[in-house]
């Protein structure tokens, strides 16, 4: 059963992701990266990792999507009139078809490590994931939270500048 689950799951993902990218109208885009995002949420979940999946939802599905809708709106972003350059179509199509055989070459020539972590699941369930995901985050990753943090306050001011009238 989980294995269906995660099939179906799987295929939505894939499929919303799909419409991200060939959507015309920049919300329609926007509601499938939410769907695509919702997906990823019940990912974590199936991999036991409850507060991630939160994070995902209330961050990314939440927060990051109000921002780009916002964006959109904003900058008065209309669905595209006309029909897409023949030359676009087909340079994304070979940067696309190149993409797809360098992953299955790198995935075949590739091998696992078998490399794991410090700490097992036991270790993990009684310290708790929040404790370990803070810990490392305002630690070890301190300097791109930081750094992520000033990029999107950037993309903020960027937006209003944009679409600010001539004074």
């Amino acid at each position: 059963m989980e294995s269906i689950f995660f099939l179906v799951v799987a295929a939505v993902a894939v499929i919303s992701s799909i419409l991200v990218v060939t959507c015309k109208n920049p919300i329609n885009s926007a509601l499938s990266l939410v769907m695509t995002f919702f997906c990823l949420a019940t990912f974590y979940v199936m991999l036991d990792a409850p507060f991630m999946a939160a994070t995902q939802v209330i961050v990314y599905a939440g927060a990051i999507m109000v921002l780009i809708i916002f964006v959109i709106m904003l900058l008065n972003v209309r669905a595209e009139s006309g029909k897409r350059g023949s030359h676009a179509v087909l340079a994304g199509s070979v940067l696309g078809l190149f993409a797809l055989f360098q992953t299955v070459w790198f995935l075949s020539k590739g091998s696992m490590t078998g490399a794991t972590g410090t700490m097992d699941k036991a270790q993990i369930i009684s310290v708790g994931h929040v404790e370990l995901i803070g810990k490392a985050l305002f630690t070890d990753f301190l300097l791109p939270f930081e750094i992520t943090s000033v990029l999107l306050l950037a993309a903020i001011v960027g937006a209003v500048i944009l679409a600010k009238k001539k004074i």
